[in-house]
């Protein structure tokens, strides 16, 4: 997915009315793309990692920053954060011997739309108790 946008429906475009997940069923292909982003986040190391990052004063953190946080060798750090980055979560930059990653929000802004109600959408009630 590294050179692949998800597109959320009705995200980018305002004339695009397709509802999001909690609409209406996921199109066969938005549903791959958007298992592959929630595969990424699917491991404490990867969502801490992703924490780690995006709330880091500044907007971007130094790979030798993060390491010492896990007990894992630097190339288990370092393929948590391709998964990541190929995700479409994060971005990388090398500079001298270090690699410095940031947040991409837009992602993140992705996913958080897909998952809201529509607006005026009243939550579903909670079922009732089977009697005993």
């Amino acid at each position: 997915m590294s050179n692949q946008e998800f597109v959320v429906p009705g995200q980018d475009d305002p004339d695009d009315c397709r509802p999001g997940l909690l609409a209406a069923p996921l199109a066969e292909d938005q549903a791959v793309e958007l298992a592959r982003v929630f595969k990424a986040l699917g491991d404490p190391v990867r969502l801490r990692l992703l924490s780690m990052i995006a709330s880091r004063a500044g907007g971007e953190v130094c790979v030798c920053d993060l390491t010492p946080a896990f007990d894992l060798s630097q190339p288990t750090i370092s393929h948590h954060l391709k998964l990541l980055r190929e995700a479409g979560l994060i971005a990388s930059e090398r500079r001298g011997t270090w690699v410095y990653y940031r947040l991409l929000p837009e992602m993140t802004d992705r996913l958080a739309s897909i998952l809201t109600r529509p607006a005026g959408q009243q939550p579903l009630p909670e079922p009732a108790e089977a009697p005993s």
